[in-house]
């Protein structure tokens, strides 16, 4: 049994596996088999993220692109749940449309062609104040405009959104892509907008990989206090 099922985390059936072989040559020749999890960013925020958001459950997808995070945030609020999604992009709408047909989910998807920053404005006045969860990836479409990118001045805009919206104790995700340009750009004023919140307000955790100075990714986490 894998440590994340020992504590009661989710296990994905589809994560990536690292393979690694020595030379057979080698006495020593070991053949690696071992499922990627804190090393595969996506299946690591929605472990987190399946704890703070549960059935019955308000939760909101920031940047719904090709609604992987739309998908997952659907399964895990249940029929009597919701999930308001928000892009800026027709093309990344109809893309989670179709994935969420595929996919089974409930109708209990509401997908906004507007940008995130004004998630507390179109948000139903019935759900402010209850809403469990909210993921951010951020960065451009895959498969999309490389062009058309998350900002950093919509994105802080965004964050204080959510945490107007959210209920205490409720988890704001946030995955910061820095390999395309302006990618560094924005994750620097993010982290710096995050690091300025008062404590009162929400808790700040920073996550990266220590040993990988070139790794692509990093994760904020906000939990509403």
């Amino acid at each position: 049994m894998s440590w994340e099922a020992r504590m009661g985390f989710p296990v994905p059936q589809d994560r990536p596996v690292v393979q690694q072989s020595l030379a057979l040559a080698s006495p020593k020749a070991v053949q690696y088999n071992r499922p990627m999890f804190i090393s595969h960013t996506v299946t690591f925020v929605k472990a987190l993220m399946s704890h703070a958001v549960r059935p019955g459950d308000i939760a909101v997808d920031a940047t719904v692109g090709n609604g992987h995070d739309t998908l997952f945030l659907s399964g895990q609020v249940g029929e009597q749940g919701h999930v308001f999604g928000f892009d800026i992009q027709q093309e990344a709408l109809d893309s989670a449309r179709c994935r969420l047909e595929e996919g089974g989910a409930r109708n209990n998807v509401t997908l906004m062609h507007e940008g995130h920053e004004r998630m507390a404005e179109l948000l139903p006045g019935e759900f402010r104040g209850r809403v469990a969860g909210v993921m951010f990836n951020l960065g451009y479409l895959p498969g999309g405009d490389g062009q058309i990118i998350t900002r950093a001045e919509t994105t802080r805009t965004a964050i204080d959104a959510a945490l107007s919206v959210m209920k205490k104790g409720g988890i704001l995700s946030l995955v910061l892509y820095t390999g395309h340009p302006g990618g560094e750009e924005e994750a620097q004023a993010v982290e710096a907008h995050c690091a300025g919140l008062d404590m009162d307000t929400a808790r700040v955790m920073r996550c990266a990989m220590h040993n990988h100075p070139t790794a692509q990714t990093r994760i904020l986490l906000l939990e509403r206090r």
